[in-house]
């Protein structure tokens, strides 16, 4: 006989799955049972227990606070997009009035000084443009084979490298630069295969692994179009 009984005791057990879905199918349980439900305790991490409707309120909350969060988030990076929207809205006109090649990237240094750089350069791979003499843009050229370590070693796989770079480096994509301390690194052209833009501050800290790239993937999508009014692809 007391087989039989704990035979159906334990049938008549119920487990997490049986009572979510019995709620699931009586939505108005609650309702009923308005009077054990604020009777209920469940355990709480600082106060030892609280009432379920206590618990619910306190689920609430945080719910609403996270989404309050995640709202301001949202208007702080749209605030953020629309800024970057305008300042280059503003350098692609600066840029586009250029009356020569030198004068574009005269733009383009100015523009960098104005936002407390050391400045900015663009170094188009030689095998990708024509450059060479007597072209009066072989300064600008840039050996693909002589750059090939850099990339391994700071881009990898990227589009964009952020932080310092050693002399011989420097040497390689800015040879005539003093001072250097933090340079923006960024592969033109969609396929990131056009040349390089650099972005340097004499702040070691400036550039650092971690920060946004958006604005420089923009600008590094957005220059060779310009180039080309000027410098004929390979």
């Amino acid at each position: 006989m007391k087989n039989a009984e704990e035979q159906q005791e334990a049938v008549l057990e119920l487990d997490d799955r049986m009572v979510a879905e019995y709620l699931l199918r009586h939505p108005d349980f609650f309702i009923r049972n308005a009077q054990h439900v604020e009777q209920m305790q469940v355990p709480h991490p600082v106060r030892g227990t609280v009432s379920l409707v206590e618990w619910h309120m306190a689920r609430s909350r945080n719910h609403i606070n996270f989404l309050e969060e995640n709202m301001t988030l949202l208007m702080e990076q749209a605030s953020a997009n629309e800024g970057l929207f305008y300042r280059l809205l503003k350098l692609q006109g600066r840029l586009a009035s250029a009356t020569s090649l030198q004068d574009m990237l005269n733009r383009l240094h100015r523009w960098a000084r104005e936002m407390g750089l050391a400045g900015a350069n663009v170094r188009l791979f030689a095998d990708r443009w024509r450059i060479g003499a007597p072209s009066d843009f072989t300064h600008l050229a840039l050996n693909r084979q002589a750059f090939e370590p850099l990339r391994i070693q700071r881009l990898g796989g990227h589009q964009h490298y952020l932080g310092p770079l050693n002399g011989p480096e420097l040497l390689v994509v800015l040879p005539q630069a003093k001072a250097i301390g933090s340079v923006a690194v960024s592969l033109m052209g969609s396929e990131a295969d056009l040349g390089v833009l650099v972005f340097s501050s004499r702040d070691p800290q400036h550039y650092q692994e971690g920060q946004g790239t958006q604005l420089l993937h923009e600008l590094a999508l957005m220059l060779p179009d310009l180039l080309e009014r000027w410098v004929e692809r390979v």
